[in-house]
């Protein structure tokens, strides 16, 4: 049976995992060498050129340039406040796809989660209906499902 504690542990493991993804994304964009994977529109366009071709050796393969590293989410804001037509013939179609589908989700589940915190988790956790129970093992996140609410309640 999972526990709080449990669940807590995973939680933290998933958000940890997710923050070291995208540090390494941050990471690996900023690198030269992965220019054209991350900017191949640009390429196309002829708006950037390649930067191995200039500078020192480390500086064809490492990005020193600890500013960049500094502010490397910075874009972020910007691709979310961006209209939609300047974001495709920036990024392109599937980035202003991407977007489009993360946001729709935002606005569907954020208002889901907000009701299900204040008025689901309340009803189930307040009932005894497992507490009642003398031959039921139960943990404590069993209180918060609808398992916790006898069958035809008012609630």
């Amino acid at each position: 049976m999972a526990s709080l504690s449990d669940i807590g542990v995973s939680a933290a493991i998933n958000l940890l995992s997710a923050l070291a993804f995208l540090v390494a994304f941050a990471v690996l964009r900023l690198q030269p060498i992965n220019d054209r994977v991350y900017f191949s529109k640009w390429y196309l366009k002829g708006i950037r050129s390649s930067p191995t071709r200039s500078g020192t050796f480390v500086h064809k393969f490492v990005n020193l340039n600890l500013r960049l590293y500094l502010k490397f989410l910075e874009w972020m804001p910007a691709a979310l406040k961006m209209p939609e037509p300047e974001l495709i013939d920036h990024a392109g179609l599937d980035s202003a796809v991407f977007l489009r589908i993360y946001l729709i989700g935002l606005k569907i589940f954020i208002p889901i989660t907000i009701l299900a915190f204040s008025v689901l988790v309340p009803v189930n956790w307040t009932n005894g209906t497992l507490n009642d129970s003398n031959n039921l093992q139960y943990s404590d996140i069993d209180k918060l499902s609808i398992s916790n609410v006898p069958e035809q309640s008012q609630r």
